[in-house]
């Protein structure tokens, strides 16, 4: 069954409120770092597949955020296409809304 979370891009002005809101969202291991390596590392072998994120009023983070937003992003993309690389049947998947 997917898992399908949304994220309030209203409620994530700065980095370490995104760390908040997926930690919240996904069953995170205790040890996560709240940094975009730790991101990296427990999204692309810890969590478990499919999992659906929405980005709502993403915008909103965009502008707050500026360049680390984009960061952040790539780094949810990366996960997209290794999961497609990988030929997972279960895959995670980014929507910015």
């Amino acid at each position: 069954m997917q898992m399908e979370l949304e994220l309030d891009g209203q409620a994530i002005r700065s980095e370490a409120d995104f760390h908040a809101a997926i930690m919240a969202a996904l069953p995170f291991p205790h040890y996560y770092g709240r940094n975009l390596d730790a991101l990296w590392d427990v999204l692309s072998t810890d969590v478990e597949r499919p999992v659906r994120m929405v980005w709502r009023h993403s915008a909103f983070s965009r502008e707050a955020m500026g360049e680390r937003f984009d960061t952040i992003v790539s780094i949810l993309r990366d996960v997209e296409r290794q999961d497609v690389e990988l030929n997972f049947s279960g895959r995670f998947s980014l929507v910015l809304d």
